[in-house]
């Protein structure tokens, strides 16, 4: 099942392919000599406590636009050829993909740059908000661990 389509940034319920977006990148350009990836997954605990589900809320159009900012920024400040930028939203199991960076450059170091630049700035500035459920509850997550 392909999951990849032709718009770069993606805000979704459903899962997605890390292999069908990193093909459906490398079609992109020639030119591409290095693709760096991030995927964020669900974890089981998070200060302590026991996660058994997490949800994800976000503002729409607006969470869209922010992730395009961070696309277009990335690709101009540090000389990448592309980068995709899919974010699941809704509940998420344990152990289930949530986001996904694919940043794609000539060279790997400026692929590895865009890309890490690009996770931090989307926790920073993106309206996207983590509940996560614990045995005490739920609790809301602040933007940065």
């Amino acid at each position: 099942m392909s999951t990849a389509t032709e718009s770069r940034v993606r805000i979704q319920k459903e899962d997605f392919s890390v292999t069908d977006e990193i093909e459906h990148m490398k079609k992109v350009s020639a030119n591409i000599g290095g693709i760096v990836v991030f995927l964020g997954t669900g974890r089981e605990s998070s200060k302590g406590e026991t996660i058994t589900k997490l949800h994800f809320e976000h503002y729409p159009q607006m969470a869209e636009k922010k992730l395009e900012e961070l696309r277009q920024k990335a690709i101009k400040d540090f000389g990448i050829i592309d980068m995709s930028i899919v974010h699941r939203v809704g509940e998420i199991d344990i152990g289930e993909n949530i986001v996904l960076i694919v940043a794609c450059g000539e060279h790997r170091q400026e692929a590895f740059k865009a890309c890490e630049w690009a996770i931090s700035e989307l926790k920073r500035t993106t309206p996207i908000w983590k509940r996560e459920t614990t045995s005490k509850g739920d609790v809301w997550v602040s933007p940065t661990p």
